[in-house]
């Protein structure tokens, strides 16, 4: 369900407006109101529907409406998970594992099969809805990470004309921002503790490939010694893969801040030659280039 994707001129200064915008403190869960409030100005639709889903164990973690005052006597949870598995549009992301593609009803049913289906007989009808957009980002990572977790953000309107394909395409462009600004919410809801200053050194190594037999020569320590290290890091990181934490640690304004002025093990010193200093090695993938 990919494609080309394409956008006007407007409506990729609106997308930049929402991307740029200073969100405040985030709520308790969930992402910043403001930004539910442009994304149901940027997609016409008559509600939006954010929530973090376990389809594992048929749950909702929390679940955030806009306009807000529709989560008043809304949505039907029993028995939304007793027709999920059965929907092909809801469940299709645990069944396929597709998180990237922004889905409609009308990929999986026509009007005809979509009213004949539990789902929309149970839960959309009662309130109105003749037609979902569906975008799925990631759960983690992070302390809410877990199989079957995703996020959700559903657009629903009533009778009249489907989303088209430029609504489509908005989502498909903003997809990755909007999992960049949850994960930024997340950080500023869950701190991580201060790492030490070994652990910026183990840290720094582990984003430039070393081995923990390298680690350990490098800082002098055992290999016993760098697992040690590791496993305080994960913890205090909330992850688990050498990856995940390096990911966590250095993901720009919104991530953890290296002390200074140890940003790492200090380098070795380069070997002099009679002709003079050896010259640096050469970087490698690394190479810049002029677009005319």
């Amino acid at each position: 369900m990919t494609g080309p994707v394409f956008a006007s001129g407007r409506d990729l200064r609106a997308l930049a407006g929402i991307v740029s915008a200073d969100r405040g403190e985030p709520p308790a869960q969930g992402m910043a109101p403001s930004l539910l409030t442009d994304l149901l100005a940027l997609v016409r639709c008559d509600h939006l529907v954010f929530q973090g889903v376990d389809g594992s164990r048929q749950r909702n973690w929390f679940t955030q409406f806009m306009p807000a005052e529709a989560s008043d006597g809304w949505y039907y949870a029993a028995a939304f998970w007793e027709h999920y598995w059965s929907s092909l549009h809801d469940s299709y992301r645990d069944r396929s594992g597709d998180l990237r593609s922004v889905i409609k009803v009308s990929d999986f049913y026509s009007a005809r099969q979509w009213r004949n289906t539990g789902m929309y007989r149970d839960c959309c009808r009662p309130d109105g809805v003749e037609h979902k957009l569906s975008l799925c980002l990631p759960a983690g990572p992070g302390p809410i990470a877990g199989p079957g977790r995703t996020l959700r953000l559903a657009f629903l309107r009533g009778p009249g004309p489907d989303f088209c394909e430029r609504d489509r395409d908005l989502l498909t462009v903003l997809r990755p921002h909007l999992h960049q600004a949850y994960l930024d919410a997340e950080r500023r809801r869950h701190p991580a503790p201060p790492l030490t200053a070994r652990h910026w050194d183990l840290l720094h190594l582990l984003a430039a490939g070393h081995t923990n037999a390298q680690i350990a020569r490098r800082l002098g320590i055992s290999e016993g010694t760098v697992r040690t290290h590791l496993e305080h890091i994960y913890r205090l990181l909330g992850v688990s893969s050498r990856a995940a934490a390096v990911t966590r640690a250095f993901t720009g304004p919104s991530g953890l801040t290296p002390p200074d002025p140890r940003p790492g093990p200090t380098p070795a010193r380069p070997r002099i030659h009679r002709t003079g200093l050896s010259p640096p090695p050469a970087t490698a993938g690394l190479s810049l280039h002029s677009r005319s």
